[in-house]
């Protein structure tokens, strides 16, 4: 029986806000059968930890090196043993640092699963917190590091179990691919209703998607194109944004001159039916691809980060997505992919082909195989 979960995820400007909320939709899920959740968290932005908190969860905030230089804050040193990760700057200290520092927690916690979803973590982190927690699992992307733990999850389209048989020790049970996204009981409660209204496939919706951060102001970037773009006589676009993206107000003075109604949702609770409710997404790659998905609603795919590629080429693949590239090639490309989504059966394809990615109930297979491993 799981009567205590502890999650050690952290989001900023670097690393977006996706770990914590796909870590906040599997914690609300287990409370639903009374478990007490614990979000261990450092540099956060007060907004998200508010979020976690009026949630029903509790918040433990690990210290942030105020003090330092800010070069030295974000180049954490060299690990002392074992090779340095691609992302370790995104931790801000070194792995041994934070270990130290999230143990002083877990000894008052002792939670039955202690539940890790950060690039910058790997096995020596996880090693050292081991003997504090009942069971331990990673939520991983990359299959780029090596893991302690006894269950895995990456829930990207495509992945299989093999891909991380050298990064995992023999007992480890690894959960992979889109089955197990960890997605909202809203998805899957609005998936029905999203596909019926896709019957006659149309144009009129569009859904800008970028990340709750968006640093790169890539939002404008599209809104740029689409200003110039043939769009239907009655098309209406929304932009989706967080409250503390930094380019906020020059989105919100980008779409009141529009060509056509253009709104702004900041910090939206409805995402699903927003999603729902729209015929056309264009937004980043990453973890709201499997909402896209689920709702059944084709995307025009744009790259954000590098390690965005492998999920990005996968939904193209399917035939889920097109895949737009860069953020750079946004100017050229979005123009003819609009055009040819206006005509043909393409969009159809896609339609169909995304809802073929995930029905929408990955958080329950996930809360299932927890409650299965704590017998």
């Amino acid at each position: 029986m799981i009567e205590r979960v502890a999650f050690r995820v952290d989001a900023s400007v670097n690393i977006g806000i996706g770990h914590v909320m796909r870590c906040l939709t599997l914690a609300d899920a287990l409370s639903l059968g009374t478990v007490e959740s614990h979000f261990i968290c450092r540099g956060t932005p007060e907004n998200l930890t508010r979020l976690i908190v009026d949630k029903g969860h509790r918040v433990h905030v690990l210290p942030t090196t105020t003090t330092a230089p800010m070069r030295q804050a974000a180049s954490p040193k060299r690990e002392e043993h074992g090779p340095q990760l691609a992302h370790c700057k995104w931790l801000g200290v070194s792995q041994q640092h934070d270990a130290s520092e999230s143990a002083a927690i877990l000894q008052d916690l002792q939670p039955d699963w202690l539940i890790v979803d950060h690039y910058a973590l790997d096995a020596r982190w996880e090693q050292a917190v081991r003997p504090l927690c009942g069971k331990l699992m990673a939520i991983d992307d990359l299959a780029d590091r090596a893991h302690c733990c006894d269950l895995l999850l990456d829930q990207n389209l495509g992945r299989q179990a093999a891909d991380y048989g050298s990064w995992v020790l023999p007992h480890c049970e690894v959960l992979a691919g889109s089955k197990y996204a960890l997605l909202r009981p809203d998805f899957a409660q609005l998936r029905d209703y999203s596909i019926k209204r896709r019957t006659t496939p149309r144009l009129r919706q569009l859904l800008i998607s970028m990340g709750g951060v968006d640093k790169d102001n890539v939002t404008g970037q599209v809104l740029d194109v689409l200003k110039n773009c043939a769009l239907p006589d009655d098309c209406r676009i929304w932009a989706v944004m967080g409250a503390t993206a930094p380019w906020l107000e020059s989105v919100r003075e980008q779409c009141a001159l529009m060509p056509v109604p253009t709104e702004v949702l900041v910090n939206i609770s409805d995402m699903a039916q927003r999603m729902a409710d729209s015929d056309l997404a264009i937004g980043a790659a990453g973890g709201t691809s499997w909402e896209r998905c689920c709702m059944g609603l084709p995307t025009l795919t744009v790259v954000i980060a590098e390690n965005q590629w492998p999920g990005a080429h996968a939904l193209a693949n399917a035939g889920a997505g097109e895949l737009l590239g860069t953020v750079e090639q946004i100017t050229d490309r979005l123009p003819a992919a609009l055009a040819d989504l206006q005509q043909g059966s393409r969009l159809e394809q896609m339609i169909e082909a995304a809802i073929g990615v995930t029905d929408g109930c990955g958080t329950r297979y996930v809360v299932e195989k927890l409650e299965q491993l704590s017998k």
